[in-house]
């Protein structure tokens, strides 16, 4: 048996069924005893979003269409990897109309080298020595199936061996979740091979057209916003050189020709969205490097009347943007009242896919845009983005913490160059205290589920039964009385007359220290603590 298009696809969304019904326990293999784990969240709207394609082409026209409809929905430190996994698979097809045995089998360990690549410091007892111990184990297999067996059971003693190689997951009892989404991934995948899989090939999204509005443009109209132009252009070897040959070619011309622009590069594939007056002569001029494999024009007028868009269309790019990552009203507002120009909802549970972060840069339509991720599971997601973002110098400032960028942000000088300024914010982020108070979801050597734990960073410092006592503690663990600002968010959960007495518990012990009280509306956190 040889792997075609309908089979991979298949292959996919069964991957994806198995996955969607491990989900939440890959979600409770949460490190940390918080209700934080999403894992299996981010790595199933990751590889769902891969899903929705029509396997009417070659091999290897369908891995790529999965392969971007996943980088488009990936989503969290997981998910990222995840996308880059099947990115890896799309190089090793690239060209075949199907792949036997052997040509799998090189496509795996072309994965296993992408996934690698996709973190900067690739860390064992993960996602990464799973898929890689798998693939070693499958090696010389004689058929798909026995591939799919010895991967599965290569993989399945990996797993269970991550705990002896990170001593955090030891220590929480628990394996690799994103080694345990990516079994379940491809135990989804052997049953859809065996054709025991419940989603059926030909199972598109349904989307529903959007009537034309003719009247929007008119007889007497006048071209205002222009097109947005996004097309798929194959490098074609009898146009270029393709292994030598730079895309920055095509991006530089194309930053020129128009704005919003978009584009990156996956094997001999380039993805290109921008909005220009002319696409005509944008098409015209790309086909000097390659040939199109999908197309799509569309009048930006009509976009106006149906989304309301034009003022972002209208305006003229800004210098500096900010974006920054936020979850509960009141942080929004927080963030807001700051000058953010535009806060992305998310955070823990809740992680933004790299389509979001686009649309964000977008949306504040600047020349340079500063990201604030506040989350380390969001950084390798919007660094991503700004990777894929061409119309703006987009710089990520690595906060980790709300706590981070909140500071980073109140010490933003936009007068300094945007080198001075990355280093200034980055500065600024590490000079931060973050500690936060949440209820324990089960029993660890430091705490009883139930009880309230103040922690920072993954120390657990204290475990009380009440929120107040803990959070109380926690300032003391973390020597508040050495800040000059202790800032105080409350979660939705967190009643205000007890916000407000822990307020003035907090003032009278550190009478030094200045202490600030908002109602972030945050879940998850009953208080984050922030020391600067």
């Amino acid at each position: 048996m040889n792997l075609d298009a309908t089979l991979y696809l298949n292959l996919i969304r069964g991957g994806a069924a198995r996955l969607s019904e491990d989900r939440e326990s890959i979600n409770e293999l949460n490190v940390f005893p918080i209700p934080d784990g999403d894992t299996g969240d981010n790595m199933y709207m990751t590889i769902e979003a891969g899903t929705h394609i029509k396997a009417d082409g070659t091999l290897s026209e369908a891995a790529e269409a999965i392969s971007r409809g996943m980088l488009m929905g990936a989503r969290g430190n997981s998910g990222v990897i995840l996308s880059r996994i099947f990115a890896g698979l799309t190089k090793g097809f690239q060209g075949l109309k199907e792949a036997d045995v052997p040509a799998f089998t090189e496509a795996m360990k072309s994965a296993v080298s992408e996934a690698y690549h996709a973190v900067s410091q690739p860390v064992e007892g993960t996602i990464l020595t799973v898929l890689r111990e798998g693939v070693a184990a499958a090696e010389g297999s004689a058929s798909l199936e026995e591939y799919f067996d010895l991967w599965i059971a290569g993989m399945d003693l990996s797993l269970q061996h991550t705990p002896e190689l990170l001593d955090v997951l030891k220590k929480a009892g628990v394996v690799d979740s994103g080694g345990a989404g990516l079994l379940s991934i491809a135990e989804g995948m052997r049953d859809a091979l065996h054709g025991k899989s419940q989603i059926e090939v030909g199972e598109e999204k349904a989307v529903k057209a959007t009537p034309v509005n003719f009247d929007a443009f008119t007889e007497d109209s006048v071209l205002e916003f222009g097109y947005c132009t996004e097309f798929l252009l194959r490098l074609q070897r009898s146009k270029v050189d393709l292994e030598h040959f730079d895309e920055n070619v095509i991006k530089n011309w194309l930053q020129e020709q128009g704005d919003s622009l978009v584009f990156f590069r996956d094997g001999s594939i380039i993805k290109v969205h921008v909005h220009t007056k002319d696409p005509g002569a944008i098409l015209t001029r790309c086909r000097e490097w390659g040939e199109f494999l999908t197309i799509k024009v569309e009048n930006m007028t009509l976009q106006h009347h149906e989304n309301h868009m034009d003022e972002r269309y209208k305006r003229a790019p800004k210098d500096l943007a900010t974006v920054t990552v936020a979850a509960g009203k009141g942080l929004t507002q927080c963030f807001k009242d700051m000058g953010v120009d535009a806060v992305i909802e998310g955070g823990q549970t809740m992680n933004p896919s790299v389509e979001r972060f686009l649309e964000a840069f977008r949306e504040v339509n600047a020349r340079t845009i500063l990201v604030f991720p506040n989350n380390s599971n969001i950084i390798l997601t919007a660094q991503q983005a700004a990777e894929m973002y061409a119309d703006s110098t987009v710089v990520v400032i690595p906060t980790k913490t709300l706590g981070e960028g909140y500071y980073a942000l109140a010490n933003l000088d936009a007068s300094l160059p945007v080198e001075e300024m990355t280093a200034s914010l980055t500065e600024a982020a590490a000079a931060v205290t973050t500690g936060a108070v949440s209820r324990a979801i089960r029993d660890t050597a430091e705490a009883h589920a139930g009880e309230y734990i103040g922690f920072s960073g993954k120390d657990i410092l204290v475990a009380a039964p009440a929120r107040e006592e803990a959070l109380c503690t926690l300032a003391h663990k973390l020597n508040a009385s050495s800040s000059d600002v202790l800032i105080l968010f409350s979660g939705a959960d967190a009643p205000a007359d007890e916000a407000a007495r822990i307020k003035a518990r907090l003032e009278k012990a550190y009478p030094m220290t200045e202490v600030i009280l908002h109602d972030g509306g945050q879940p998850v956190y009953d208080y984050i603590l922030v020391l600067c």
